[in-house]
């Protein structure tokens, strides 16, 4: 558009005095400018970066000098590998390496009835529905929980008030306890991601496919975009068919049956006695020579 005709648009949609002006076409009649001072004004947010340490400049900077290396020796002219003992016979050479790392082994957090016995007395834990990992970690009676969380016995006098409590796993005093009181413990399977699910509200607490509990009034599974697992591995399907577990899969079992998936319980298969059939021999066979 040519320079005199933008001169002759601009004049006549300026407002003259008494007018109201036109605003729809101005912005795009006069050219946009930008103060640049903005860019002197830019900088990362606090804490962004760190400013990096100039060394050998100065004692005023502290790193000046040996540049905080030191006065001589190997650490001040070079690096020195990690365990190196000065050239001699390194420790784990002498010594050796002993003992090793369980990857088997599990975390669970203690969980004692004299606590569960105190948030309930507080109203921070309802007696009356089921005691489980969301329960425990949303009123904050545990905290941290990785593997699982296991109930103790300690402070088991204390309990004075009929409780359904599902946790990973139970000790045998602690569900004596229980159940003395008049309630009831089941021991049922978690894994480190379920549990984080749970504490979410994306899994449900205590139903799964394999599982048959049942609490009066939460019977039924809710609706949950998230499954709760089972187990898998010989050793936890053994422990939580176990009914001195009281483990939700003891419903597996029959009458007199072992929670074992190896070892069969004496006297529960029909024994089979083998026919040995006894080779014929002739009379030449019986003969010396």
């Amino acid at each position: 558009m040519p320079p005199n005709f933008l001169n002759a648009l601009r004049t006549s949609f300026v407002s003259s005095p008494g007018t109201q002006p036109h605003s729809f076409p101005l912005p795009f009649l006069y050219p946009q400018r930008r103060s640049a001072s903005i860019l002197s004004g830019l900088s990362d947010n606090s804490g962004a970066y760190h400013k990096r340490i100039r060394r050998g400049r100065g004692p005023s900077s502290g790193k000046g000098k040996t540049s905080g290396r030191g006065h001589k020796g190997q650490k001040q002219h070079g690096k020195v590998p990690r365990g190196f003992n000065g050239g001699q016979t390194p420790d784990e050479v002498v010594h050796g390496i002993r003992g090793f790392v369980n990857t088997f082994s599990v975390q669970m957090k203690p969980l004692n009835l004299e606590k569960v016995q105190l948030w309930v007395e507080q109203g921070r834990l309802d007696p009356s529905k089921p005691i489980t990992i969301r329960e425990l970690a949303k009123s904050r009676c545990v905290a941290s929980v990785k593997d699982g969380v296991k109930l103790l016995a300690k402070g088991s006098e204390k309990i004075t008030s009929p409780l359904n409590i599902v946790t990973s796993r139970a000790s045998a005093s602690a569900i004596a306890a229980i159940e003395a009181a008049g309630g009831s413990v089941i021991t049922r399977y978690y894994t480190p991601e379920s549990i984080r699910r749970i504490t979410k509200g994306e899994t449900d607490p205590i139903h799964s496919l394999q599982s048959r509990i049942a609490f009066d009034g939460h019977n039924e599974a809710g609706n949950y975009p998230k499954r709760l697992p089972d187990p898998t591995s010989r050793k936890d399907i053994e422990y939580y068919r176990d009914p001195a577990h009281r483990g939700y899969l003891s419903y597996q079992l029959d009458e007199g049956q072992g929670p074992s998936l190896f070892f069969k319980t004496p006297g529960t298969g029909a024994f089979v006695a083998k026919k040995v059939k006894k080779k014929a021999t002739s009379a030449a066979e019986n003969r010396i020579w």
